[in-house]
């Protein structure tokens, strides 16, 4: 295989994820109990032994470096490195203008390279690749671009960038984040598109040139999406990968990726680990979930006072260090250090973790961040009216608590 060097963007601001990006970036939000959104991107590259990564930061980055340092230190192997590379401003005063921009004003770390071929990959979506299947296939192809694509149903087109391609593979056609009814089907199936992932192979020289050529043009968003592939495709030589055909050792189907951009999308991605047959697994040993995990004694469930309150809990994700006394948990993901107290019930709700909910409380399809106290006999999710008065509640009906809050003192 050709050498390779990776490089992830992991600066997003994250705005429609807020509050949960109110103190992070959006990278760094955990996810499904044990991890950041930013494992699932680590892991592809790590499982498919691609160890030569840059990993891009801009906004609100503690909480990533620090991850990134605890969880993701390679042990001085020769020429491997899992590097976060903060915001410079190498090439004028200013911060990343878009995707395109955030590799330019990296360009140096290509240039000094050996590599044949970069991967640019974001760091928000929620999926398994063995990314050297993708890399085998841009070679076939003798690609310059190789983008990843997953069919979706239409109605979603306005939030990627939507692909036509022809019996080869090749790209013949692409829309920016078109509306809805302007969007291109899939032939032969006009409720489905096909979309881009975001995820890219480069020609490493190809890309070097793209991006010089990009940067000079005034007008321009400096942004992959909107301007690097619209330039690229038509001249026949950007290739179309179909995620489905990628195949996970120890799993016998993978066709499983979500867009974690929206408090509905974070809250369904969750959900989506704790059903009856998730539809992406974190328990298969030949694709091993690497992450972070505290010096924490194992998760402790035990009655209320007297034993009459009985400890239920049903399709869950409890993480270590959570302590729950004689409570009704269902269908929920509980992060690391959670304390539950007595008769309170739990229901469709993700806790991020280190907070606390006392005796006889009722939470609904709630997310709640780290680091919050909730009081005895306080209803959360039961009266959405009363919610939107105290918290943000999605249009979809998902409240969301946010960083050290207290409730009901």
């Amino acid at each position: 295989m050709a050498k390779v060097l990776s490089m992830i963007l992991a600066g997003g601001e994250g705005s429609r994820l807020y509050p949960l990006t109110q103190s992070r970036t959006k990278p760094s939000v955990p996810f499904g109990g044990s991890y950041r959104l930013v494992d699932f991107a680590l892991n592809n590259f790590v499982n498919s032994d691609l160890l030569r990564i840059y990993v891009l930061t801009q906004f609100k980055s503690q909480s990533l470096n620090q991850h990134l340092s605890q969880a993701w230190e390679l042990n001085n192997i020769t020429d491997t490195f899992i590097d976060a590379i903060p915001a410079q401003m190498r090439m004028g005063k200013h911060w990343y203008s878009g995707t395109a921009d955030a590799i330019y004003q990296n360009i140096q770390f290509i240039e000094s390279d050996e590599a044949e071929l970069i991967c640019i990959f974001g760091s928000d979506h929620i999926y398994k690749m063995d990314i050297r299947q993708k890399i085998d296939f841009h070679q076939e192809k003798g690609a310059v671009l190789t983008v990843s694509a997953i069919r979706l149903p239409k109605e979603q087109a306005y939030h990627f960038g939507i692909i036509e391609v022809d019996s080869e593979g090749r790209m013949i056609g692409f829309d920016e984040k078109p509306a809805v009814k302007d969007a291109k089907t899939i032939p032969g199936d006009p409720d489905h598109v096909l979309a881009s992932m975001g995820n890219y192979v480069f020609d490493s020289k190809a890309l070097q040139a793209e991006l010089s050529r990009d940067a000079a043009v005034e007008d321009s968003s400096h942004d992959f999406g909107k301007d690097i592939i619209p330039h690229l495709y038509p001249q026949g030589k950007v290739f179309v990968y179909d995620f489905t055909t990628n195949t996970i050792p120890g799993e016998d189907h993978n066709a499983y990726w979500r867009d974690v951009g929206t408090i509905e999308s974070y809250w369904e991605a969750n959900m989506d680990l704790i059903k009856s047959t998730p539809l992406i697994s974190l328990y298969n040993r030949k694709w091993p979930m690497h992450t972070y995990y505290p010096a924490l004694p194992p998760a402790n469930f035990r009655n209320g006072d007297n034993n009459t309150s009985v400890c239920h809990i049903r399709k869950c994700l409890i993480s270590d260090g959570c302590y729950i006394t004689g409570a009704l948990i269902k269908k929920s993901v509980l992060g690391f250090k959670c304390i539950v107290g007595q008769d309170t019930e739990i229901h469709e709700s993700v806790m991020l973790g280190e907070s606390t909910i006392g005796k006889n409380c009722k939470i609904l399809k709630t997310i709640i961040d780290k680091d919050v106290k909730i009081a005895d006999n306080v209803q959360i999710g039961v009266n959405l009216e009363e919610d939107k008065r105290r918290f943000t509640v999605s249009d979809e009906g998902i409240v969301v608590i946010p960083k050290g809050a207290r409730i009901g003192f």
